[in-house]
């Protein structure tokens, strides 16, 4: 570590070890950081997406998909063509943003954005308190860099871990409140669910505490989606504030900053879209078993492989993708959202 000599009448500051991306390192005493940029990324991210997180959450489920007139055949998602399941999933997308409007008004955009905001902002600031601090620990179990592959890999994993069990039950009130139409009986229409206490007291009610768990084992298989992001993330924005630091005035505070949020908005985006693509069929799978569906009296999904097979077999890929679209509308925002509030606070806090 060198010292600053300039002033030796001053206690002299350490200067903080650089990483290949040009970015400066945590010091030892900076895990506290993590948590309070996480959560200005995920206040920021909850409160500008909500509207496509709602539109998105419907259309995994199964609750507004078309169902055949009477006298009709089932439709069988298997035997239609690519192009034709797009157009469709086009059309069921626009169906879904006129009924919200019409049925709800602009506060149906909003469903759930309470348990949301609960949900996202100790989630990131969870996930990137683990992510940080483990990137720390592992480079110093594992005797390497920061930047090395395997360090934000299995930091990905255990910040993924940690935060769907510290907030499942928050994400699945938060989908059913999303997926709660309003039902009429007895001449009274009515929603199923009051508020978020109320869908809470029922689950509990109705399912036992490990209701509020459902759908927790496809939120751990979501941790690969996690990791790949966040490997990617990590080295594409090496490769882009790389190339961006050669182009750059070397003097230009404003011309520094600029670079940095182009490189960690660009490496997000590219990231995102690239881990999303692989492996969304799990966000589906997650959706379904936290909205727990009945047929005949039974409930529809019994767990991870069989609600996967289930999907499939009805439903084909176009099912395992359902409402795609919004969630690459909305998920490349978020983490371009997420991660460029993450990395700025965290300048504030160490500057």
């Amino acid at each position: 570590m060198q010292e600053n000599s300039a002033a030796p009448s001053l206690k002299t500051v350490p200067l903080l070890p650089r990483s290949s991306s040009g970015y400066s390192q945590q010091p030892p005493n900076s895990s506290s950081a993590h948590l309070i940029a996480g959560a200005s990324g995920g206040l920021a991210t909850a409160i500008l997406t909500s509207p496509l997180d709602v539109l998105r959450t419907r259309l995994q489920s199964d609750f507004y998909r078309h169902t055949p007139q009477a006298g009709q055949p089932p439709l069988k998602s298997t035997s239609i063509h690519p192009l034709s399941a797009s157009v469709r999933h086009l059309r069921e997308t626009f169906q879904i943003i006129h009924s919200v409007h019409y049925t709800e008004g602009l506060r149906g955009f909003f469903r759930g954005l309470g348990p949301s905001l609960a949900g996202v902002v100790p989630a990131t600031a969870i996930k990137f308190y683990v992510y940080g601090n483990c990137k720390r620990l592992g480079a110093e179990i594992l005797n390497c860099g920061e930047d090395a592959a395997i360090v934000h890999a299995q930091a990905a994993v255990a910040a993924g871990i940690a935060t769907s069990t510290a907030t499942n039950p928050i994400w699945l009130v938060k989908t059913r409140l999303q997926l709660d139409k309003s039902r009429t009986q007895g001449g009274v229409t009515a929603r199923q669910y009051k508020n978020s206490l109320d869908c809470v007291r029922q689950v509990v009610q109705q399912e036992g505490v490990k209701g509020l768990y459902r759908g927790l084992s496809a939120s751990y298989l979501g941790t690969v989606e996690t990791a790949l992001h966040l490997v990617l993330y990590e080295r594409l924005k090496q490769l882009f504030g790389g190339a961006l630091r050669e182009s750059r005035m070397r003097n230009n505070p404003t011309g520094d900053e600029l670079a940095k949020w182009i490189s960690t908005s660009g490496a997000a985006a590219a990231a995102k879209l690239a881990a999303v693509l692989i492996t969304y069929p799990h966000e589906v799978v997650r959706t379904r078993l936290r909205q727990a569906p009945t047929e005949n009296g039974m409930p529809k999904y019994s767990g991870l492989l069989q609600c996967f097979r289930s999907i499939g077999r009805q439903e084909g890929l176009a099912g395992l993708y359902g409402g795609l679209t919004p969630h690459i509308m909305r998920a490349i925002p978020s983490s371009v959202i997420t991660l460029g509030v993450y990395e700025f606070v965290l300048r504030l806090i160490r500057s």
